[in-house]
């Protein structure tokens, strides 16, 4: 066991376990933070991205131990971030969300698209998003979404 102090959401966290515990169970467990899902475990799915320092992260392959200082930002903030919240409305407006349960980790994936790239290609799109899976196939909703959201955010 060993001691980690995390930066979650802009806030200062310290949590206790072993090192090998992936992020992803540091977060719903130890910190009580649902919103990030636990799909396949192995990176194949997307349900469990999170941001760290920025970058689109597959957290349930990532052990605490190698987070560092950098920050981590999950579903749970997107709401105050200026593109996260754009990118949430463009979901509702385009009714992408059926079951939901992979749609954090394609929110998450589609804010740090629009971060690096605000004027996407249907390419881009497709290269950025094509690694999380919708059991419900909403895929051309997703893609509509990303669209409409960048199309705002200009």
């Amino acid at each position: 066991m060993a001691t980690y102090q995390l930066t979650v959401n802009g806030q200062r966290r310290e949590v206790t376990v072993d090192p090998s515990t992936p992020l992803l169970w540091v977060l719903r467990e130890d910190l009580k933070m649902t919103g990030t899902k636990y799909g396949c475990g192995v990176s194949a799915c997307g349900a469990c991205t999170v941001h760290v320092a920025g970058i689109a992260t597959r957290s349930c392959v990532l052990p605490v131990s190698h987070v560092g200082e950098r920050p981590v930002t999950t579903i749970e903030a997107m709401g105050e971030d200026p593109v996260g919240r754009v990118v949430q409305d463009a979901w509702v407006e385009q009714d992408v969300v059926q079951c939901g349960y992979c749609q954090s980790g394609q929110i998450m994936c589609a804010v740090a698209l629009l971060k690096q790239t605000p004027r996407p290609t249907d390419t881009n799109i497709e290269e950025s998003m094509g690694g999380n899976i919708c059991r419900c196939a909403t895929y051309v909703r997703i893609r509509e979404a990303v669209k409409v959201a960048a199309q705002k955010l200009k």
